[in-house]
């Protein structure tokens, strides 16, 4: 007899091993037909891998998140079966899920084409309608050694020879194609379905190893539904309209360069929207209760040690060593600075909270291959701030910042939040006392701010757990930004003290929050978000004024001069050219407004608005024109 627990709670027994397919069939055939594997214990299964003992089970189906990774897992496999049917000489390596899809890395003498791509995109979907089924078989160690040698699979050999002796070796079998592979599986082929499609080719050594011999990597994509993959590559087809590379190039914004990897050459619009962006978050701010600081670039490398980052962050550090005694180093962040200012002092409980606030400039030596655009660099600025406080006022503290971050998403066009909560690391300063503590005021502090929080496991930051913001942007994709830490460790090892009301010497809390978290990287979030179309208020020129001939210059640079005087952001283009060839140049510029003047707008003292996007004009006189665009262009209160 074996007993079934199911999720509810509910159980049913069975008079021998039952597998999930059968559990499921029993529930209802609407449920067999959608179940994709089981878990079993907290274990995923194959639905046809038989349960001999009782056992808490759950049916995954294929509307789960969970549900992806076997999708994706079977389609690599689908993409090895294709590989070795049209090209037997290829030897297959590993295949695993990833984000998004999945990758089948390959040994083959032959580069691989684009065309190659597409035949054995179509041999996989012919493998899907051959309903092939899909078999687990536990091997002897020796056996799938022997077998895979035989078949002149040396790589998978090679991999079953680095397992520990004790481990069991699993292999799949569909139809004659034979696999190393943990699992689970779905029970067939045709349960895949054809929400595939094989993406791009790339190049990676055996075992990421530089001295193995080089692979041929195919990169896939795989969903539920032909739905979710169309979804997909629409979005990727947004992604690369909307790429800030492209945009910041056409709007002339900003470049990068070899001389100076991983730092941004800010071009005079760009420069514009940095420091509106960066005034915008000092408004706020200080609205709150904030004081704004400015540390030193440079710190000895002594504050790191007794901070804990030194040991922590070592590789990412930039230094410069004077000699042995005297290594300076470019900060990678601001936090042991903010703490040397609170020390400067005596501090009192009636001086808390002490809200710090820094645009602190910070560099980190990122690997070459992770730097991206301006998303990921190496020089950048956070709009960091630190909070000092007292245990009890960490909840009212988590409710202003929410409130804040909230206020200042909604703000710059993002009304889509969500939130993790990362718990202690692994790798972690402090007692597990201190992390007790610091874990259950965050969570109580979240659950004050009516935060929902996902969790997050293991990756909270080395001196305390924190809360992860997530925004979603115009095309669904989402971007960690803001963040919110609770940190018992570092006043204790910097040595920073407040005098209690007790009149005892007391470590504070001290609470690091950013909104918008780098600079930079959040730049080329909103870049992508608006695909360079910006709000008004963010546009780095708001307002361009073309005449339509000659005769119409002076009543064009009359109206420049008055929309300067007005502090709009405007420019005047006078080229030679006709003016259907500067709308279109200004358009490609995304220039929100554009002011078309000729010889009959200058005597009635109008303009013609055409605004971006837009097909049609509007012809308005000039004082209004310009109340119009004072009105849309004021920052947000």
């Amino acid at each position: 007899m074996v007993l079934i627990t199911l999720p509810d709670g509910s159980s049913r027994s069975y008079e021998k091993e039952v597998t999930g397919l059968e559990i499921a069939s029993s529930i209802g055939p609407r449920l067999a037909k959608e179940a994709i594997v089981i878990k079993v214990n907290g274990d995923l299964w194959d639905l046809n891998r038989p349960i001999i003992t009782d056992a808490k089970i759950e049916i995954i189906t294929r509307q789960q998140p969970e549900a992806l990774e076997v999708l994706r897992h079977d389609a690599a496999h689908l993409l090895a079966e294709a590989i070795k049917e049209l090209y037997p000489e290829a030897q297959i390596t590993i295949g695993p899920a990833i984000d998004n899809g999945f990758y089948y890395d390959i040994y083959r003498e032959e580069s691989f084409t684009p065309a190659d791509l597409e035949k054995l995109e179509q041999r996989m979907a012919e493998i899907v309608d051959r309903d092939e089924a899909i078999e687990r078989q536990v091997w002897q160690r020796d056996e799938a050694i022997a077998y895979f040698k035989s078949i002149g699979e040396h790589f998978k050999a090679e991999i079953i020879s680095d397992l520990p002796q004790n481990e069991e070796v699993t292999l799949y079998k569909q139809g004659n194609f034979v696999d190393l592979c943990r699992g689970p599986h779905l029970p067939s082929t045709a349960r895949i379905g054809k929400a595939f499609k094989l993406m791009k080719l790339a190049g990676a050594y055996w075992r990421g190893d530089h001295r193995n011999p080089m692979l041929q990597r195919i990169y896939g994509t795989a969903w539920a539904t032909e739905q979710q993959l169309k979804n997909y590559l629409h979005q990727l087809e947004e992604a690369e309209k909307r790429d800030h590379r492209k945009l910041g190039r056409e709007m002339d914004l900003f470049h990068l360069q070899e001389e100076s990897p991983g730092a941004v050459f800010w071009h005079p619009k760009g420069w514009e929207i940095y420091q509106i962006l960066q005034n915008y978050i000092r408004r706020l701010i200080k609205k709150s209760g904030y004081v704004e600081v400015n540390t030193p670039i440079m710190v000895d490398r002594s504050l790191w040690e007794a901070s804990g980052h030194w040991e922590k962050f070592r590789e990412n550090m930039f230094t410069s060593d004077d000699d042995e005694t005297n290594v300076m180093v470019v900060k990678p962040m601001n936090c042991p600075c903010h703490v040397q200012i609170f020390r400067h002092g005596i501090k009192s409980y009636r001086d808390l909270p002490l809200r710090m606030a820094e645009f602190g400039a910070c560099h980190r030596n990122e690997p070459s291959g992770s730097l991206h655009g301006i998303m990921r660099v190496r020089a950048f600025v956070q709009d960091d701030a630190h909070i000092f406080c007292t245990p009890e006022q960490i909840t009212a503290e988590t409710k202003s910042f929410c409130q804040l971050l909230q206020r200042a998403y909604k703000d710059l066009g993002f009304e889509h939040v969500f939130v993790k909560f990362s718990d202690r690391p692994e790798k972690r300063a402090g007692s597990d006392e201190v992390w007790d503590q610091a874990e259950q005021a965050l969570r109580e502090a979240a659950l004050e701010s009516g935060l929902e929080c996902i969790l997050n496991p293991g990756e909270g930051a080395f001196y305390g757990p924190k809360l992860e913001f997530c925004l979603r942007d115009a095309i669904g994709r989402e971007w960690q930004c803001g963040t919110f830490q609770v940190d018992f460790v570092l006043p204790q090892r910097l040595e920073a003290y407040y005098v209690g009301e007790d009149g005892q010497k007391h470590h504070p809390v001290m609470l690091h929050r950013a909104i918008l978290g780098s600079l930079e990287r959040f730049i080329g979030v909103l870049i992508e978000h608006f695909a360079g179309k910006f709000p008004l208020w963010l546009a780095p020129t708001q307002v361009a004024v073309a005449p339509i001939t000659d005769e119409s210059h002076d009543y064009a640079q009359e109206i420049a001069d008055l929309l300067n005087s007005h502090d709009l952001r405007v420019e005047s283009d006078f080229r030679n050219e006709k003016i259907n060839y500067k709308i279109r140049e200004l358009s490609l510029a995304k220039v929100p407004y554009i002011f078309v003047v000729g010889k009959r707008e200058a005597q009635e003292r109008t303009v013609a608005i055409r605004r971006l996007g837009g097909e049609t004009q509007e012809i308005l006189a000039l004082e209004n024109a310009i109340a119009k665009l004072r009105a849309e262009a004021q920052p947000p209160a």
